[in-house]
């Protein structure tokens, strides 16, 4: 009897992992994301962006394959990207989406119900427009636009002290928020997190699955502790995120992107011999 073949695919993190922490760029990524493209192994977004920031980063990439939006959210596959569409999933603007979260009215009502208690220490990108996330992000006013254009979640700027920081997000998951601490800001949304929603997405693949998640942040955890093989991403601006587990473990050398070609070839490197392994 032949043994399966398996599918190997790659969930990623963006900001400060695909993308440069500073300016965005994916230059150093390039060669290796167009050999995964030609060896077919799908990259897939796990990110905190919206719908329409990861459509123009796959419009650039010319990725075709399935994205998950604001920290596990929703995710988002082409229509007839599979034979049928995957169960729990609904049609919309092209897509067969499956929704893990409520809509962004629902954590903008909570956050200015939080403005009694926390008036002035924080903000949320709806308050600060397109021109305040600009001054925020250094995002030109396009991608800022987008970046505004959520969905299911609210990415909050904390001004305050830390122990107030603290307290403002026990309050919020008191209310039933999920918070989790991204590069820059606090994401707001429903109880969802990546490694749920990867794991969801990648049941929907056939056969045996071989992946591997890459992130650098705290909130890209549950999809580093989901994976098969988790890739930490060097940081200029922090330390690696703290995981459960020890083994299957890649830690980059490099940052960035650089660092995620990097650890994505010693994946690669030694998934070929595993498959050799189970050859013989």
């Amino acid at each position: 009897m032949s043994t399966p073949s398996v599918t190997r695919l790659v969930f990623t993190d963006l900001d400060g992992t695909l993308l440069d922490h500073y300016n965005y760029s994916y230059a150093d990524a390039m060669p290796r994301l167009r050999a995964l493209e030609r060896m077919g192994i799908p990259v897939i977004p796990v990110t905190s962006k919206t719908r329409a920031e990861i459509e123009q980063l796959r419009a650039e990439l010319r990725n075709r394959h399935p994205f998950v939006v604001e920290n596990g959210a929703a995710v988002f596959i082409p229509e007839g990207y599979f034979p049928q569409a995957p169960a729990e999933t609904r049609l919309y603007d092209g897509y067969w989406v499956r929704e893990f979260a409520p809509p962004r009215s629902r954590w903008l009502e909570l956050l200015e119900s939080m403005d009694e208690v926390y008036s002035g220490e924080f903000s949320s990108f709806f308050r600060l427009g397109t021109r305040g996330i600009m001054e925020l992000t250094g995002l030109p006013e396009a991608r800022a636009r987008q970046a505004n254009q959520r969905e299911y979640s609210e990415p909050v700027h904390w001004i305050g002290r830390e122990s107030r920081r603290q307290r403002f997000q026990a309050d919020l998951e008191a209310a039933g928020a999920t918070v989790l601490q991204g590069g820059r800001f606090l994401a707001v949304s429903g109880n969802t997190d990546k490694g749920r929603a990867l794991r969801w997405l990648r049941a929907c693949f056939s056969g045996p699955v071989q992946d591997l998640a890459a992130g650098d942040s705290g909130n890209d955890c549950a999809m580093l502790e989901a994976a098969a093989t988790a890739l930490l991403v060097r940081s200029p601006a922090h330390a690696f995120p703290a995981l459960r587990r020890v083994d299957g473990v890649i830690q980059s050398r490099a940052f960035g992107p650089a660092g995620w070609a990097e650890g994505v070839s010693r994946w690669l490197d030694h998934s070929a011999v595993a498959g050799e392994n189970q050859e013989q």
